[in-house]
């Protein structure tokens, strides 16, 4: 199918909210991840998201370009590409993007994605994220206003955080404590800035625990109630009735969580669920067994010319994606997505 046109992600994320799943969202880097990423999607039976960073955009440019906004639309382009050729949809996103990169990923990346629907076209992306984790909530709901009424032009649809995910991810790092945990006036205000979905689509991150990286289960102290306080607080302030979930909600820094909080999220209007550390080493752990298996292969050593069958990128290359695709498989499977697709 071709790439999401808005209506379509907008549906996946309504279909998501009311059948209760949650789409993986996958980060890559290269051609050869989001080749594996998509055919994780298909093998799965799901409709799921793909997502570049801003180290991952600069990264898909080149090492003599290092452009986030040259690596984005690249990734764009081959993505369409490439998803025409397999039978479920495929929404593109950009991931955390802090303040001190907005002018020089975000803006104009929807600069772009504005002219071209002006001229009849569809938008880059279906949806950026604006990460104010680091910013005052005021400032940070401030931005995230502007941005929401240049992503409605677009057609796109804007990721907020509201809170702090903990550790590190592409050079933007946060200390593991309190702050952590969005609190149900969080939640408010941000109604109070944004609205309702109806007034201006966007996703919300909110923070309950969540830390970016790699850490061992039970060592991140995840707290899923947090989500349904959030729900609970919004939905009471728009004069909804209990139990609803106005908040399309993101789950950030999900490395090390058990089975039981990613099921009690989703349950809490999680539909977005953001998966990198896993399938980075998904992807290179075969590498790094292919390699060892195939030393005298893959190296001329002592002056032999090695095996040119061994040393072809695409040998290791096919071993790498087929694991990243049996995580993001897994993915699927885990967060309830998987089978979903229409």
């Amino acid at each position: 199918m071709p790439i999401a046109t808005p209506e379509v992600y907008a549906d996946m994320i309504d279909r998501a909210q009311a059948e209760n799943f949650a789409y993986p969202a996958i980060n890559v880097t290269s051609s050869q991840t989001l080749n594996a990423a998509i055919k994780g999607f298909a093998d799965a039976g799901s409709d799921g998201i793909i997502q570049v960073s801003t180290g991952g955009a600069e990264y898909f440019s080149g090492q003599a370009v290092k452009d986030m906004v040259t690596g984005s639309l690249a990734f764009s382009a081959f993505a369409h590409e490439v998803a025409k050729k397999y039978d479920v949809n495929i929404a593109l996103h950009t991931d955390h993007c802090p303040q001190d990169k907005l002018d020089g990923f975000v803006r104009p990346l929807l600069q772009a994605s504005i002219e071209r629907v002006k001229q009849g076209g569809l938008p880059y992306f279906q949806s950026h994220m604006w990460d104010g984790s680091a910013t005052p909530l005021e400032e940070n709901l401030q931005i995230a206003q502007e941005l929401l009424e240049q992503c409605s032009q677009a057609r796109i649809i804007l990721e907020v955080e509201i809170g702090v995910v903990g550790g590190e991810e592409d050079g933007v790092a946060n200390e593991i404590n309190d702050k952590l945990y969005t609190t149900p006036d969080d939640a408010i205000a941000t109604i109070k800035a944004l609205g309702p979905r109806e007034e201006g689509r966007y996703l919300t991150a909110l923070t309950f625990g969540n830390v970016h990286g790699v850490y061992k289960p039970g060592n991140v102290k995840l707290r899923p109630e947090i989500l349904q306080a959030a729900q609970a607080a919004a939905a009471k302030e728009l004069g909804l009735e209990e139990g609803a979930l106005p908040f399309d909600l993101v789950f950030h820094g999900g490395s090390g969580s058990s089975a039981q909080e990613i099921s009690d999220a989703v349950d809490y209007g999680v539909v977005k669920m953001n998966v990198d550390t896993d399938t980075q080493y998904a992807f290179t752990r075969p590498v790094a067994g292919f390699m060892l298996r195939n030393y005298e292969g893959v190296l001329k050593v002592d002056g032999e010319v090695g095996n040119k069958k061994m040393y072809d990128p695409r040998a290791w290359g096919k071993e790498a994606e087929a694991n990243m695709t049996a995580r993001v498989v897994e993915a699927c499977e885990n967060l309830r997505s998987a089978g979903t697709s229409k």
